[in-house]
């Protein structure tokens, strides 16, 4: 089987010891297949019961961490984790899946292709997500900025994951047709687009009403679940109807 990147994954057996340096599919593996992983990242937040060995961050991994652990295969993803960790992890012998999924539909396909690879049955969460996006968007459509740091500002820009979801609830990003993902233009430019909405999740970068709003005077706000945003796994099942809640609020 062929990951995201069209890399060929090969493996003597089924795997049964898998760690992750990816939260959303720390906790998409955790709520499938509970005992199968026995590391992860310092940010795999959920389940909030998760008890395993910590490997340090996303971006900088404790490599030697995730080789004491002994895996059959790691879980990673080409925006989230850098690719020198993959080689050095696939030079040691490891076999790491790789995701990058920019779309809905593509998170849909990457999920179940990965569940596959495990070895795990299609999980009830996963058809549940499907269900909850497949109606399509009827209601107006807002021009929004959605930054997802400050000092400096970065915002979303075009071909991402987060921005299939928010167009897919009536926003569209102003910086959708952008060549960089995660433009940084300064902030006179990000108030020249004039936008309808600003868009503020809670990660990367802990976006509140008190810390962010301030740089758009009198332009509408909604502050959303970063999570819920950003990670495809069993949050999607409910994503829909929090975000579109939460974009309501303005």
């Amino acid at each position: 089987m062929r990951d995201d990147l069209g890399t060929e994954v090969r493996l003597p057996a089924p795997p049964r010891r898998v760690v992750s340096l990816v939260p959303s599919l720390t906790e998409a593996v955790a709520v499938s297949a509970p005992g199968l992983l026995v590391a992860a990242t310092d940010y795999c937040t959920h389940p909030g019961d998760l008890d395993v060995p910590r490997v340090g961050g996303t971006k900088f991994p404790a490599l030697d961490g995730v080789l004491s652990a002994v895996p059959d295969l790691v879980l990673a993803n080409a925006e989230e984790n850098r690719r020198a960790d993959v080689e050095a992890l696939r030079a040691a012998g490891v076999p790491v899946w790789v995701t990058y999924p920019r779309t809905l539909p593509e998170a849909l396909r990457s999920l179940a292709r990965m569940l596959a690879r495990l070895d795990v049955p299609a999980p009830p969460w996963l058809a549940a997500a499907a269900d909850a996006w497949a109606r399509p968007w009827d209601g107006p459509v807002r021009r929004a900025v959605v930054p997802v740091w400050r000092r400096p500002w970065v915002v979303l820009g075009g071909g991402t994951f987060a921005g299939d979801l928010l167009r897919r609830l009536g926003v569209h990003n102003v910086y959708d047709d952008a060549a960089d993902r995660y433009p940084r233009p300064p902030l006179p430019e990000l108030l020249g687009r004039r936008p309808e909405l600003v868009v503020l999740p809670d990660e990367p970068y802990a976006f509140t009403a008190t810390d962010g709003p301030e740089a758009f005077p009198g332009v509408p706000y909604a502050l959303v679940s970063g999570r819920h945003l950003t990670w495809y796994g069993p949050s999607l099942a409910e994503a829909r109807t929090l975000l579109a809640t939460q974009l309501a609020t303005t």
